[in-house]
């Protein structure tokens, strides 16, 4: 079963283009960096490192779902595939094959938080890739043609993945029952009768808004040299002016939940589904730690209590597991099984919440504790294997917790994480008036 992989492809929105391998590099201690501000904003972090002739071109923009305008949903996903349509510069159709050509691969990705472009080089082929995005944001071609050629691609993956895909509207349906004001009731995808709707001066105000430098974080990872780097970095982007507009932030605090929330949504599937939604603490603060670990014992891997329990032992699933969803802003944890043949989703909601007790009521053995701390050093240092992680994860330390360093020190945050601290944090977040329950049921009944 691969649901974890549907929900995570839903969550980050993505258009995969070119499939070259990227080159993997030796984890080292430390990942050691360097970082400035250009005077129009644009944040900038280096890494060099020479043992692979490989190079990570990233730009993440501070711009999700989450500050769209309710009445225009999508808009942030629907720009990662207007910034393929080409520049002043580029021809139309043009972008991928540069890239092709000089042996690479690219990709990108909408969450509810950040816009993430990349481009994986030769990294004799560094300065076409800082070209390459610096045309994206100073001269991004927005006319009819483009607009109306990705409102149908769009369109067509969001049906896809919602309508054409067992289980496919679980982020969709989990969040929206969850929130109800905060902007993370609607989801990356967005909507697209309002991407319909919008007129083209819509879309050049949104580009006018987000794409500037003052809200970006240009992260270079590989086979680079600091200094010329940063004479190359001046000649494309230091002549870029800076945004004028103000970058909407949203302010909205989701009020505490007092009463579980619980629903039925039929789908084209063959076997029902449980799908709980818990609200989780902030990223960064103690209990996200906790909650993150939480999620581990009770799902990762072969060994992990759901697995274990609900699915080889008592066979109520075919499939169990638990997520934390990554999110800025406080958000949810995710909890599914699919159902046995022959098992009422009641029955299998029994046993996951059988297992939920368990941690709440006991302490994890000092055993499984070791192996946990094992396994989350492990997630740790293989974040860190390719350039493009490195240059991704320095962009999303410094964009979200202002301190691109946590790239080599947060793994300190989750070692401080004790047995208690995660008893703790499974009575705290793990109840019935914190959680959406939704049974996803076939068509059919």
């Amino acid at each position: 079963m691969k649901l974890k992989s549907i929900i995570v492809s839903g969550l980050l929105l993505g258009s995969s283009f070119l499939s070259a391998q990227s080159s993997k590099t030796t984890p080292s201690n430390t990942v050691k960096y360097t970082q400035y501000e250009l005077p129009n904003g644009l944040h900038v972090i280096l890494h060099e490192d020479h043992s692979t002739p490989i190079v990570a071109v990233t730009v993440l923009y501070h711009v999700g779902s989450k500050n769209e305008d309710p009445m225009r949903t999508g808009f942030a996903h629907f720009f990662e595939h207007l910034m393929f349509e080409g520049s002043d510069n580029i021809k139309r159709g043009e972008y991928m094959k540069l890239v092709q050509n000089a042996g690479g691969q690219m990709n990108a990705n909408t969450s509810f938080d950040r816009t993430f472009y990349y481009e994986i080089l030769p990294s004799n082929q560094l300065e076409l890739g800082l070209w390459m995005e610096s045309e994206r944001m100073l001269h991004l071609k927005i006319d009819s043609i483009g607009l109306e050629t990705q409102r149908k691609v769009v369109k067509e993956e969001l049906k896809q993945r919602n309508e054409n895909t067992p289980y496919g509207s679980i982020l969709n349906e989990a969040f929206g029952h969850a929130y109800t004001v905060h902007p993370y009731r609607w989801t990356p995808g967005g909507s697209p009768e309002y991407i319909n709707k919008a007129a083209m001066s819509e879309f050049i105000d949104f580009y006018k808004t987000f794409y500037v430098p003052n809200n970006a974080t240009l992260s270079i990872a590989g086979d680079i040299n600091v200094a010329q780097t940063k004479a190359m970095i001046e000649k494309y982007y230091g002549n870029i002016p800076k945004g004028t507009k103000t970058i909407p932030r949203p302010t909205a605090v989701e009020p505490l939940k007092t009463a579980e929330v619980r629903d039925t949504i039929y789908d084209n599937i063959q076997l029902p589904g449980v799908i709980m939604a818990y609200h989780a603490p902030a990223q960064g603060t103690p209990d996200y730690y906790a909650m993150n670990m939480l999620a581990t014992i009770l799902s990762q891997g072969k060994s992990s209590r759901m697995q274990k329990a609900i699915v080889d032992k008592q066979q109520k699933a075919v499939f169990a597991g638990a997520f934390p969803v990554p999110s800025e802003d406080p958000g949810l944890t995710l909890v599914f099984g699919i159902a046995n043949m022959g098992v009422a989703p009641t029955d299998l909601e029994a046993s996951m919440n059988a297992e939920f007790e368990k941690v709440k009521t006991e302490l994890i053995t000092e055993e499984e504790f070791q192996k946990l701390r094992n396994q989350t050093e492990n997630d740790f240092i293989s974040g860190n294997l390719k350039m493009s992680g490195i240059a991704e994860n320095l962009a999303n330390y410094s964009v979200y917790y202002k301190d691109a360093n946590l790239i080599n020190t947060e793994i300190d945050r989750f070692m401080k994480v004790t047995r208690e601290d995660i008893q703790k944090a499974a009575q705290k977040y793990l109840t019935k008036e914190n959680r959406v329950v939704l049974y996803y049921l076939p068509k059919q009944q």
